[in-house]
This record gives structure tokens, sequence and C-alpha cells, in this order.
């Protein structure tokens, strides 16, 4: 059983910065979906997928997949990057 731990992005559609100091601890998909022969909708019988765990900090996720046996990756958050500009350099 393997589990990411990434921090939670800043939604692109909004500027609000809410929630982007939780982190989560998501598992791997341990098997592919398949469409189901009578409705076609994807699905598998991976229970795992569905279990998304929020933790205030990294390190009470990583303490959190230690204590259970939990492999882990922890995915690095992107840097922020801010491009400063005035309005007048829209006109330029």
């Amino acid at each position: 059983m393997a589990a990411r731990i990434y921090q939670i992005p800043r939604n692109a559609m909004q500027s609000g910065r809410a929630l982007t100091d939780k982190w989560v601890l998501e598992f791997e998909p341990a098997e592919a979906r398949k469409p189901d022969p009578l409705t076609g909708w994807a699905g598998s019988g991976d229970t795992q997928r569905q279990v998304k765990l929020t933790f205030p900090s990294c390190e009470a996720a990583k303490a959190y997949a230690e204590k259970y046996g939990i492999i882990f990756l922890v995915v690095a958050t992107p840097e922020k990057k801010l491009k400063i500009q005035a309005y007048a350099d829209n006109f330029r």
C-alpha cells in the first residue's frame, strides 16, 4: 500500500488561499480502472482510492504513515512565481 503526501494547491480560478495550508495523504491506485460491461462506467475493486486524509502539517502526515506502515512519497509544493507588473505595461 503506497501513498503520496502533498499540499493542497491554490485554486487557479480564484484568488483566495483557503485550505492551502492543509496536507493530504492519498493512496496510489492498486489496480487499473476497467469499464463495466453493463453500464460502461469505469470502476475497480480498489477501495483505497476513495480515501483522502487531511493533516495540518507534513510532519503529521508522515507520522501517520509511519505509524501504520504505509510507504509514502512526499510531493514537493511548487514554488510560487509572482509576475509583478504595472497596469501600464498592458499598453506598451
